[in-house]
């Protein structure tokens, strides 16, 4: 079954299978954003608010900085990146140029977050929130780089649906192992470098937060090299149709899918996001867990999506589009609903993991499928991937930005269970929506076909 995009028309695929050494390259090529990724959700909040002792509104004003500047600069880095009359992007690759780019702002700007500020030991808060903010926005910029720069290579390598599940999967393989090297370096640092004081995270742990900076930068420098030097950029990769064909920004933004699709991926993100900030908060807060629990359950989640990821490529053959997000939908409320309803000592001792294995064998399902769908709406039209990877993402930084600082701004210090109804109401919600979202957009998809059953029977199955 062939995918004609949402957006493109139909067409008979002629291309070659994606290589193993470029499947490989093209899947590291994402490790430094997904390291830093990991450090940025996880640990930012408990950073600046237990390290720092930043208010919790402070903490995520930060966040709600780096979120609007990422999602600023996603559309922009998107359109440009989609641009062929810069000839001195074209020279090495428009995408890898931009990727380049913004490795080069990720490499300088992330240490200077999860740092103390030099010689600032009597500056205002105020002070300090400009230092820092400052350093968010480079490495934002370059975040969204690497990102917009990575997802629009997928379109390009392979025009086959199945082929880009495998690679968005591959990708998300990766992701899961930087998230899950992250944790394994946090845990030891936070629990075997001062065994003796495990038990909370205070302002004298700044320099484990900057062991574990170090460490993941290391590797992702060495992934980053590894990519730039095994993807081959070219005009129009595997694809043997008439080269890269392109949509209007008009057209992109007059489409009612594009608004369908970038619902369903800003829910997605805000599901998996979410978790990833508030579950550590959640264990410190609610929990009363130790400081190493605040990498170790993380790490759990991780596992279960590194796992899942490697089903997914079939789970969307077998079921579908749809129906593969549903089910990673449902084990994601069932998860809320279980960290709801439950506590004590055999939920901290036991029942706690196997929510951590819910929370990420949901998010994996639905953070591939709905990359999935998005790289469907591109169809064959690659020369506008950056642009509509763009949209996705400025939808879900905003979204994410202001539904942590409204969080953090309601945030009790009184309500001991905060951080537990926050998981439950806005991971089940963000679950909830995007499931409605996914339903609504498969079905405007099955009445559109259904009109053209006559004139072209073979359709992408959902």
């Amino acid at each position: 079954m062939e995918s004609s995009g949402l957006l493109g028309h139909d067409y008979t695929e002629i291309y070659s299978r994606v290589p193993y050494r470029l499947q490989f390259a093209y899947g590291v090529g994402h490790v430094l954003n997904d390291v830093c990724a990991s450090m940025w959700f996880t640990y930012l909040l408990v950073f600046f608010h237990l390290v720092l002792q930043f208010s919790n509104w402070q903490a995520g004003f930060v966040l709600l900085v780096g979120q609007i500047a990422d999602g600023l600069a996603t559309p922009f880095v998107g359109y440009q990146s989609d641009q062929t009359e810069n000839s001195w992007l074209c020279r090495y690759g428009r995408r890898k140029t931009w990727h380049l780019i913004g490795t080069i702002c990720v490499i300088f700007s992330f240490p200077f977050i999860f740092a103390p500020c030099p010689s600032c030991e009597s500056s205002s808060k105020s002070s300090l929130l400009f230092y820092y903010c400052m350093f968010v926005v480079i490495f934002q910029f370059g975040w969204a780089a690497v990102q917009i720069s990575h997802l629009s290579l997928i379109p390009e390598i392979t025009p086959n649906e199945h082929d880009r599940t495998k690679l968005t999967a591959i990708r998300y393989g990766f992701t899961v192992l930087s998230n899950v090297m992250v944790y394994v370096i946090t845990w030891f640092a936070l629990h075997i470098e001062d065994s003796s004081n495990a038990s909370k995270i205070g302002p004298d742990d700044s320099w484990k937060f900057q062991q574990v900076v170090w460490s993941g930068l290391g590797i992702g420098v060495v992934a980053s090299v590894i990519f730039h030097i095994g993807v081959k950029e070219t005009n129009s990769g595997n694809d043997v149709r008439s080269g890269q064909q392109r949509v209007s920004v008009g057209n992109l933004l007059c489409s009612v899918e594009v608004y369908q699709v970038a619902v369903v991926y800003m829910s997605t993100r805000l599901f998996v996001n979410l978790s990833q900030i508030f579950i550590p908060l959640y264990l410190h807060e609610t929990l009363d867990m130790a400081a190493s629990a605040l990498a170790l359950i993380p790490l759990v989640m991780f596992v279960g999506s590194f796992l899942t990821s490697f089903v997914i490529e079939g789970l969307n053959r077998g079921l579908g589009r749809r129906m593969s997000y549903l089910l990673g939908c449902l084990l994601g409320v069932i998860a809320c609903v279980w960290i709801q309803f439950r506590a004590g000592h055999d939920f901290i001792t036991y029942e706690i993991y196997a929510v951590a294995v819910l929370f990420g064998v949901g998010g994996s399902i639905i953070l591939v499928t709905s990359l999935g769908i998005t790289a469907d709406l591109i169809g064959d039209k690659t020369g506008s991937g950056a642009f509509v990877y763009g949209i996705m993402s400025f939808c879900d930084k905003f979204a994410n930005g202001i539904a942590v600082i409204i969080i953090q701004d309601l945030h009790s210090t009184t309500d001991k269970n905060y951080y537990r109804d926050v998981i439950t109401y806005s991971c089940g919600g963000a679950a909830l929506l995007g499931a409605l979202a996914v339903i609504s957009l498969m079905n405007r998809i099955r009445g559109r076909s259904a009109r053209r059953v006559r004139l072209n029977p073979r359709r992408l199955q959902y």
